[in-house]
């Protein structure tokens, strides 16, 4: 498979503070790549790194061969960040068409996609309401579905289900192995343990460095450890 991100030294500092120090990682494609750790481990600044949206200040993150940031490559990424940017004055059709447009999605597109991303995330019933009037949970989900849109080759979900009920959850997980077989590439942030034994392959974060990578099996055997969560002691124990 061919690697689709690739980071390379990748460091960042807000002031004094290293939230990120010599971080390697590549990410093939077609693959369900977990970035896993704690609230403060770098993760949300990882991804917004891999994006785009902040410039490393050392090192260098390429998604698809092109150096990051790029406005154009940007536009070929869905993310979903872990705050919601959403408009709470319009609908959540309104939020929708507004984000595909942003994608130069056809006015067709543009409704099947609507459509097709608002049962996935079961809000068709709800799609026609202000988005003010939304609970965390469906506000999540719609962010969700605004990533989604144009199907984009490469998919960056921050903490994409806090907030959302189990069911929910495997519907969310079942489109994304979907998106997976159909060949797109996907980084998922999480805390949650049993989401990262659905990924691929995890990198395990703490204090912005990573601590181990590999499949969830793999960085089980390797520490002789029954799941993730041992696992992850394990490896942080290995590294003080």
């Amino acid at each position: 498979m061919n690697e689709v991100i690739n980071l390379h030294n990748v460091a960042h500092s807000f002031g004094k503070e290293v939230v990120l120090d010599n971080v390697d990682l590549s990410v093939k494609n077609g693959e369900i790549f977990g970035l896993l750790g704690p609230s403060g481990a770098g993760k949300t600044t990882l991804v917004k790194i891999i994006t785009g949206i902040l410039s490393p200040t050392r090192g260098t993150s390429t998604v698809q061969g092109t150096i990051m940031p790029s406005l154009q490559q940007m536009r070929k990424i869905g993310f979903m960040a872990q705050s919601d940017a959403l408009y709470t004055e319009l609908s959540g059709r309104e939020n929708l068409d507004f984000f595909a447009s942003i994608y130069e999605m056809k006015k067709t597109e543009r409704k099947n996609a609507i459509q097709k991303f608002g049962a996935v995330v079961d809000l068709l019933d709800h799609l026609d309401k202000r988005v003010e009037n939304y609970s965390g949970g469906m506000k999540r989900r719609l962010s969700l579905a605004a990533a989604l849109l144009h199907e984009p080759d490469v998919l960056i979900l921050d903490e994409p289900t806090v907030g959302i009920d189990p069911i929910l959850r495997q519907s969310i997980w079942n489109e994304l192995y979907r998106l997976k077989e159909s060949g797109k590439t996907i980084i998922v942030t999480t805390h949650v343990m049993d989401e990262a034994e659905k990924c691929d392959r995890l990198a395990l974060l703490r204090d912005g460095s990573i601590i181990a990578q590999g499949t969830p099996n793999d960085l089980k055997h390797n520490v002789q450890v029954d799941s993730i969560e041992e696992a992850f002691l394990q490896y942080g124990g290995a590294g003080k």
